[in-house]
C-alpha cells in the first residue's frame, strides 16, 4: 500500500481483504507496484481517483505494459476527523498538522474556530498523527482517518470535520498478471487502447462496447510521453455478462493499434 500505518490505503485493505491483512507500506506508488512485481507482496492497493479531486494521472501510467492485472476496487468514504493527545480539549489546541489536501478538505472548520490555528502540512495524514502521538505536546493536534487514531491511542476531538461529506476514494487493487486468477461473478473492466490517428477511429471502438449493450462508465485520455500529442484511451467498462465484454474486445482490437485488458473485476461497494 502507498503511504504509512494507519493511512487510508490500510483502511481501504482491510475493507477489501479482512481485518486481519497484513499491510506493507510504500514511500510511493511506483514502490507499490515494484513490491508487487517482485512478488515480495501478494497484491497491492493504490488510489486511481477521487470523488472530489478526480483521476490520479501517474498511476493510470503505473497500469500500462500488461505486467500488472486488476483483481478488485474499494470506495472509501473519506472521513477526516480531528485527533490529539487523550483528554485533549478542543480549545487547548494551537497546532494541527497534516497532508495538504486533508487540511484543505477541513479548511471550513478549521477557519470556523474563532481563532487562528497554526496549520502545518506534511507528507501524510497517518504520519502526522503518529508524530502527534509520539511528541506528547498536548497543543497540537493531528487529522487523519480513525485508524489512525485507533492505532496511535489518540483521541478524536472532533469527528467529521470534512467540508464535503460525500467524499469517496477508489482504490484498486492489483496483482502480478502471472498470478491473477479468474475473479467469479466479474461485472467491471478496465482496459487502454490507442486508435489510429484519422477521423472515426475512437467513435468506432466505442461503437463496439455499445453494440454489446455495456456501459462505459469512464473514458479517459493519458497522453504518451515518447509521442508528443499522441493518446492512450483508459477505459472502465460494466457489463451483466462477461462473454459481452470478450465480444466486444475482440471487435474493438482490430480497429486499434494497441488494447490491454488491466483487470476483470468485481464493481467495488461504498464502504465506511
Amino acid at each position: 500500500m502507498q503511504g504509512y500505518e494507519g493511512c487510508f490505503h490500510q483502511l481501504a485493505a482491510r475493507r477489501f481483504f479482512g481485518e486481519d491483512v497484513e499491510a506493507v507500506a510504500c514511500a510511493t506508488f511506483g514502490d507499490v507496484t515494484r513490491c508487487v512485481g517482485q512478488g515480495s507482496v501478494d497484491a497491492g492497493i493504490m488510489a486511481i481517483e477521487n470523488s472530489i479531486a478526480g483521476s490520479i494521472m501517474p498511476n493510470y501510467g503505473l497500469l500500462e505494459g500488461g505486467a500488472y492485472r486488476i483483481t478488485g476496487e474499494v470506495l472509501l468514504h473519506i472521513r477526516q476527523h480531528l485527533m490529539a493527545l487523550p483528554g485533549v480539549r478542543l480549545d487547548e489546541i494551537e497546532e494541527v498538522h497534516s497532508h495538504p489536501m486533508a487540511l484543505l478538505q477541513c479548511v471550513d472548520f478549521l477557519e470556523g474556530q474563532g481563532r487562528r490555528l497554526r496549520l502545518v502540512e506534511t507528507e501524510d495524514t497517518a504520519l502526522s498523527a503518529r508524530r502527534v502521538s509520539l511528541a506528547e505536546e498536548r497543543h497540537v493536534a493531528a487529522i487523519a482517518g480513525s485508524l489512525a487514531a485507533e492505532l496511535f491511542g489518540l483521541d478524536i476531538v472532533a469527528a467529521d470535520i470534512h467540508t464535503v461529506k460525500d467524499n469517496y476514494t477508489r482504490f484498486l487493487v492489483i496483482c502480478r498478471a502471472d498470478k491473477a486468477e479468474r475473479v467469479d461473478g466479474a461485472d467491471k473492466a478496465s482496459l487502454y487502447f490507442k486508435v489510429p490517428h484519422r477521423q472515426g477511429s475512437l467513435v468506432a471502438v466505442l461503437r463496439c462496447f455499445d453494440e454489446q449493450g455495456l456501459n462505459m462508465s469512464k473514458l479517459l485520455s493519458c497522453p504518451i510521453p515518447a509521442d508528443p500529442f499522441t493518446y492512450l484511451f483508459h477505459a472502465d467498462v460494466e457489463f451483466g455478462d462477461e462473454a459481452d465484454f470478450d465480444k466486444a474486445v475482440v471487435a474493438a482490437r482490430r480497429l486499434t493499434d494497441e488494447l490491454c485488458v488491466c483487470g476483470v473485476y468485481k464493481k467495488g461497494r461504498f464502504v465506511e
